[in-house]
């Protein structure tokens, strides 16, 4: 919890960090226009991404499947659309490590891994005896 609330204070500072320097290499309305740029790129992609995506769990719901990983690509799909379109460097560039697929590839495993683990100590649910 208290990774969770530091991230609410790191984060932002760093982003605002990072479009003061960006502010000062560039310019103002050269950082300003990076930023839409980078919101719009990141619908576009995260919608492209999305609709692999879900043609993914189509495929495997044919052959019978449960599309397990198509469900934690859809999960980084939506966090990374989140992030890209939330104005920032920083998260900008953790946005475009979650949409592309050979950089997703490698933190699925993590994902899946720390979704098990709430399901395992029941963090994720609340029971009600």
């Amino acid at each position: 919890m208290k990774w969770f609330i530091g991230m609410f204070i790191v984060i932002p500072a760093l982003e605002i960090g990072l479009f003061i320097l960006s502010g000062k290499l560039i310019g103002i309305w050269s950082t300003v226009a990076l930023i839409i740029l980078t919101g719009m790129i990141g619908v576009w992609l995260a919608k492209q991404q999305g609709l692999a995506v879900v043609e993914e769990a189509k495929r495997e719901f044919f052959y019978g499947r449960l599309p397990s990983g198509a469900i934690l690509d859809g999960i980084c799909v939506l966090i990374g659309g989140v992030l890209l379109i939330t104005p920032g460097f920083f998260t900008d560039i953790a946005g475009v490590f979650l949409l592309l697929p050979a950089t997703r590839s490698m933190i699925k495993p993590y994902i899946a891994r720390w979704l098990k683990s709430l399901f395992d100590t029941k963090m994720f649910f609340r029971i009600y005896r």
